[in-house]
């Protein structure tokens, strides 16, 4: 499912929400909410808009959800993870799963759909000055970035990627976390959505400043 723009942006209201809350209110938001329920979005397991998905937690609100089979929350992720190889944003072939609208489909879960939305107050871009983005990260948490996925990404093990090889497969949304300095070599540190045995579980580092 190419739902990496709703699970990155989940994930980094996730983290803002801990962030600005100083701890108090530390849960998963819903990729599953975002990704079927937001038709100005996009088109869910198609690709979307990860500045649409904003002005969704603005105007309706997010509830919580965590991975597949966590059991998590109000409406945790339904659809299997493939977690391996070529499953980039644009490359798998699933159908977005329906809109369930103003329910939990947790039915363990105890607290009422309404009670457990979340929202931002409002929302705005970065421009591609690393100080910009640095402030924000130091200030706020993460943000959700989109980049070309090139196909030698899609067999990045380690290290911090730059092309150097294949096509453009896509477009693809992910989270940065943070940013360092390897060996003289600027990168950004960030989180995939392509389970943890992708990358160096889980995460990446990219070639910051070019």
């Amino acid at each position: 499912c190419g739902s990496c723009w709703a699970a990155s942006a989940a994930s980094v209201f996730s983290d803002r929400l801990c962030i600005a809350t100083g701890g108090a209110v530390a849960r998963n938001l819903s990729a599953e909410q975002l990704n079927t329920c937001c038709y100005r979005c996009g088109n869910g397991c198609d690709g979307g808009s990860p500045e649409a998905a904003w002005y969704f937690f603005m105007r309706h609100g997010i509830v919580t959800g965590g991975d597949y089979e966590s059991g998590d929350g109000c409406q945790p992720y339904s659809i299997y993870p493939r977690g391996k190889g070529r499953n980039t944003c644009i490359d798998d072939d699933i159908d977005t799963p329906d809109c369930s609208i103003r329910t939990c489909t947790n039915s363990n879960y105890t607290k009422g759909y309404r009670a457990d939305l979340h929202y931002v107050d409002t929302v705005y871009s970065l421009s591609r000055s690393e100080e910009d983005i640095m402030t924000d990260i130091y200030k706020n948490g993460p943000v959700q970035a989109a980049f070309y996925v090139y196909t030698d990404f899609m067999y990045y093990k380690s290290g911090v990627y730059s092309y150097t090889r294949g096509q453009i497969e896509g477009g693809h949304a992910i989270k940065i976390l943070g940013w360092g300095v390897d060996d003289n070599t600027k990168y950004w540190l960030c989180a995939n959505s392509w389970s943890r045995s992708w990358g160096e579980n889980g995460l990446f580092r990219i070639l910051r400043g070019n």
